[in-house]
């Protein structure tokens, strides 16, 4: 698994898209960040993520269209399928790699907390920042588990990417149909952290959305390997 994380990371960064998602992650975070801030005069790091939150939901798709979808158009899919290593381990190693790159996107983003405490001249919110960091996570493993989920289906790295978008999109309206449906929208799940609050019922149910999609991603790449 290990050398499957390596390479994948490694693809990120010796491409541009591992660049491209962390620029556009951090501009869009400078952004809100001068709004709410500077603007505003607000010292809540925690507001930073509430709304750099919906921008991971149009940006996660970078880092994961391509996962399995362009494995099959370049015609390696095969080579991965029958290799020595298993579909288990070669789905986990590819969520991983993803879930790296934004704990580096993650670690960048604390020179906004930096700067905020030394505009307000001490330690401000460190138990919203821990939350908001946690509940952030959490959310993004939910996401990278359904983009992988939908690269699994298409050898078209577009069609997975723009699936992604409109379906993480059709989530956030998901609980305004109905209360039931909350449990189906990532994002409406990670809005109690940047609160200062870790959700027992949230966080379980964010990590069972990452198990059940990495399981269903494991199942189709299964499918076809016996169909080959």
């Amino acid at each position: 698994m290990w050398a499957i994380i390596k390479k994948e990371v490694k693809t990120y960064f010796l491409s541009p898209v591992g660049y491209v998602f962390i620029g556009a992650f951090l501009l869009m975070s400078s952004f809100f960040f001068y709004i709410y801030t500077y603007s505003m005069g607000s010292v809540e790091y925690s507001s930073l993520f509430y709304y750099t939150s919906e921008l991971l939901t149009f940006t996660i798709a970078l880092l994961t269209m391509g996962a399995f979808a362009a494995e099959r158009k370049n015609g390696t899919e095969t080579l991965l399928l029958t290799s020595s290593r298993s579909i288990t381990g070669i789905v986990i190693g590819k969520f991983l790699a993803a879930l790296v790159v934004i704990i580096i996107t993650e670690i960048f983003s604390l020179m906004y907390y930096i700067i905020l405490c030394i505009f307000a001249g001490e330690i401000v919110g460190i138990t919203k920042t821990i939350t908001t960091l946690l509940g952030f996570i959490l959310l993004t493993m939910s996401y990278i588990s359904f983009g992988l989920f939908i690269s699994s289906l298409t050898e078209n790295q577009i069609i997975a990417g723009v699936a992604t978008i409109v379906l993480l999109i059709v989530s956030w309206f998901l609980p305004n149909l109905s209360e039931g449906l909350y449990i189906l929208s990532p994002i409406s799940l990670f809005q109690k952290f940047p609160e200062g609050i870790i959700g027992i019922k949230e966080t379980i149910i964010l990590l069972m959305q990452t198990g059940m999609f990495t399981i269903l991603t494991i199942l189709a790449l299964q499918r076809r390997k016996n169909l080959k």
